[in-house]
């Protein structure tokens, strides 16, 4: 299956029904004045998340989605019924933003949720409404609403708790295959993983940790280069890193230091998130040398260094060890719902726009 994380699509609620000009005629009744029903409301398109999507492929091949319109009013007084609503399924993790201004809409990760991304149109007033002491015929009726429209953008970013961050052909693929079911691409050269991977790696307690792992950065990759900012997003969510430097590559300091970089530069509180320093490949090195690497990263960086081999499986126990209790220590953080219930006010309503009355349709 095709990984797909970036969508636009034109959304549009459907148009208020127009109201109806109708006149009660009934024997022995003479004069029964006017008798037309209002226009069904149009219905509103929403985003709802289901848990069997994991990507955003389905929007590769459809980009418009419209409500269904109200109906018309009818005579004696009924009211048009009210248009269909549409329900958009998307995955988990889903922010919705508008494509014009960028503007958030809606952060959708829990499961059943639901955002409106497109009101639907009011119904128009029939003519029983303008019935008044000085107007006792009214001849006319007001047109149905057009239904919002909106060009949205949909950006998939992944949940998960563990974040695996390192240069090109660090190990984080072998290290996600080991520690978890997940079977990624693993090769001897760069840029072996094209899409992020999940993986669930099973505490002692028997409870899951989803871990992602993250396609390999590189210098310049906040501006696009590389695989650049197009995953860097999928480890916006996490809530601690596990980075991986390669303790064979020439200078795996000057490696750390890129990374810590194109974290800062992207921005979005990732060069702020918890960290865990581990040199992989250690395997390749005798113990000696894998010693004193250790101690001049730790010197450089303050931080504690593992040093671990993802292939043997060397040191992968005391590795997660440290990640579970670090995120006993977190903060449990959830996706913020106030750009969410922002959105619910401003479609609550839709602007109230002049309207010109209908032709009457129907003549006494």
């Amino acid at each position: 299956m095709k990984f797909v994380d970036l969508a636009e699509v034109t959304v549009t609620g459907g148009q208020g029904g127009d109201g109806m000009v109708a006149f009660r005629r009934e024997k022995y009744v003479p004069a029964g004045g006017p008798s037309g029903g209002n226009g069904g409301n149009g219905g509103s398109v929403y985003l709802t998340t289901a848990t069997n999507l994991q990507t955003l492929l389905d929007f590769r091949f459809s980009h418009e989605f419209k409500a269904k319109p109200g109906a018309r009013g009818g005579p004696s007084n009924r009211t048009g019924a009210c248009g269909a609503d549409r329900y958009i399924e998307v995955p988990c993790g889903t922010a919705v933003y508008n494509a014009e201004t960028d503007e958030l809409l809606g952060d959708l990760t829990a499961p059943q949720q639901t955002l409106r991304v497109a009101a639907g149109g009011k119904g128009g007033l029939g003519n029983r409404h303008f019935l008044s002491n000085r107007n006792r015929a009214p001849e006319y009726a007001l047109p149905g609403l057009e239904g919002e429209s909106r060009r949205i953008r949909l950006e998939l970013k992944l949940l998960a708790e563990v974040g695996i961050i390192g240069l090109p052909n660090a190990g984080k693929s072998t290290l996600i295959s080991a520690l978890s079911a997940a079977r990624p691409k693993v090769a001897n050269y760069p840029f072996t993983t094209l899409v992020p991977n999940l993986g669930v790696v099973r505490k002692p307690t028997g409870d899951g940790t989803v871990f992602a792992d993250i396609p390999g950065l590189i210098a310049g990759a906040h501006e696009g280069l590389g695989l650049g900012h197009e995953f860097l997003r999928h480890i916006e969510r996490t809530r601690l890193l596990l980075h991986l430097v390669d303790a064979t590559a020439p200078d795996p300091l000057s490696d750390y230091r890129t990374i810590q970089q194109e974290l800062t530069a992207y921005g979005h509180g990732l060069s702020d998130r918890p960290q865990i320093l581990a040199l992989n490949k250690i395997d390749a090195m005798s113990a000696d040398d894998a010693s004193v690497l250790k101690e001049l990263m730790a010197e450089a960086t303050g931080q504690e260094i593992f040093i671990i081999s993802a292939v043997a499986g060397q040191n992968l126990d005391e590795l997660l060890q440290t990640v579970w209790e670090q995120l006993e220590q977190l903060p449990i953080t959830h996706a913020s719902e106030t750009a969410l219930e922002a959105q619910d006010s401003q479609t609550a309503a839709l602007p109230e726009p002049t309207r010109q009355p209908l032709e009457v349709a129907d003549s006494r």
